[in-house]
């Protein structure tokens, strides 16, 4: 009974505070800052091209890293592709563990996954062979698709920058 007619008492003056809040409106920033990098002042850190290129340039400059031919209008299957593509993408980057120089590029064409990418030759190439063979082994086992890994080697990450900023 008491807390009852405590809270009639309080009821009003909580009413009074919010009827006293003011709504608040400034300026437009339409500053747009995701996906870019931020210049340095000894213009020192190094960018790839598809580093190099913001996000309003893919599909003018540069392409999108999966190429899904389910994601058109009345595919099927569009969350396992993408499933399925960001597992590709965990077990690359774990089997070529500090190899890749560049993104994953995932491409569907019919039932064939083509994996592409630009890989450091810093191991034998025999090695390179063994990883290329177990890469579509497993994951077409997996996936129960084939799958066709398609690399290119540069000696050094430093052949992959396009500019410093």
């Amino acid at each position: 009974m008491v807390l009852l007619e405590h809270m009639r008492n309080i009821l009003p003056a909580v009413q009074q505070t919010f009827m006293q809040r003011y709504f608040h409106t400034s300026t437009i920033v339409s500053k747009v800052q995701s996906g870019r990098y931020k210049i340095t002042t000894k213009k020192n850190k190094p960018l790839t091209y598809e580093m190099a290129n913001p996000p309003h340039y893919i599909a003018h400059r540069k392409s999108w890293n999966s190429w899904n031919t389910s994601n058109i209008k009345d595919g099927n299957r569009p969350s396992e592709t993408a499933l399925e593509d960001m597992f590709i993408r965990q077990f690359m980057y774990g089997t070529w563990s500090n190899l890749f120089a560049s993104e994953i590029i995932i491409k569907r064409q019919h039932n064939i996954i083509r994996i592409a990418g630009i890989v450091n030759r810093i191991i034998a190439p025999s090695k390179i062979y063994f990883l290329t063979g177990y890469t579509e082994e497993l994951l077409g086992y997996w996936l129960q698709c084939p799958i066709k890994v398609e690399l290119v080697t540069i000696d050094n990450k430093k052949e992959m920058i396009f500019k410093y900023i």
